[in-house]
């Protein structure tokens, strides 16, 4: 994996940026841009993102929590694990590692990131999709009309992705993530906009509840982006969790 390190001495911090970003985000929290200066820390560009080429076959949470484990035993550096901030994806992403791996995690900080099923009835996709995909599956609708619904009624996200990584994207948001939160026993920090449409508050609130000594903190108005929106109170939720696990 591609990205940068910032600061020096032991590593303290790994960030694990979104689906479609890059580890650019974190500069303005944890590297070159933060007011109080970097703090030590390895940003990656996670696979298939950034200048990090994807994976050859569609990864889950769990192939790409391996990935960040791997290049942190290759890093064994001295001490307790580093804080893995997760936003978004990485949030997955450092859920898995902290459950699989807790050698290798001190604390975790988590923002905007969809670890909890959406209350309410799943949402069927339009009837039109449904039919073009029903004639699909029986050589009725041909590739490129399949092609063409799929872009019509899928998400942005989804519209957006190509090759392997759509089938990375479709992986991803059928995952489920009850065994981790269950085997989570470092302490969290879950830094939240108050008004984040993407992975709403209302999750947020259910983790803090699942997860023991879980702590949630509202960032008025800092939408689904907080690390470029309110980089002030990410790097605050890192240095409280830095706190917590020295």
């Amino acid at each position: 994996m591609y990205g940068e390190t910032w600061g020096d001495g032991p590593v303290v911090v790994v960030a694990l940026h979104g689906w479609g970003r890059t580890h650019g985000d974190f500069a303005p929290s944890l590297g070159p841009g933060a007011p109080d200066g970097p703090l030590s820390t390895v940003a990656p560009d996670l696979p298939g993102f950034g200048a990090t080429p994807p994976p050859t076959v569609a990864w889950g949470s769990h192939e790409y929590a391996a990935a960040v484990a791997a290049m942190l035993d290759a890093a064994d550096g001295p001490g307790p694990g580093p804080v893995v901030v997760g936003h978004s994806l990485g949030g997955r992403i450092a859920l898995r590692l902290a459950a699989a791996r807790p050698d290798l995690v001190g604390a975790l900080v988590l923002t905007g990131a969809p670890l909890v099923p959406p209350t309410g009835r799943p949402r069927r996709p339009p009837l039109g999709f449904r039919a073009a995909r029903a004639l699909h599956r029986v050589h009725v609708v041909g590739e490129a009309r399949m092609e063409r619904a799929r872009r019509r009624h899928g998400s942005a996200d989804y519209r957006a992705a190509q090759g392997v990584m759509r089938d990375v994207l479709v992986r991803l948001v059928n995952e489920r993530y009850e065994d981790a939160l269950a085997a989570v026993r470092c302490p969290v920090e879950l830094v939240w906009g108050d008004d984040d449409t993407e992975a709403p508050v209302v999750g947020a609130r259910v983790l803090a509840t699942a997860i023991p000594g879980a702590r949630l903190t509202l960032s008025r108005g800092a939408g689904h982006l907080l690390p470029v929106t309110a980089p002030a109170e990410l790097r605050a939720g890192v240095q409280r969790a830095l706190a917590r696990c020295s």
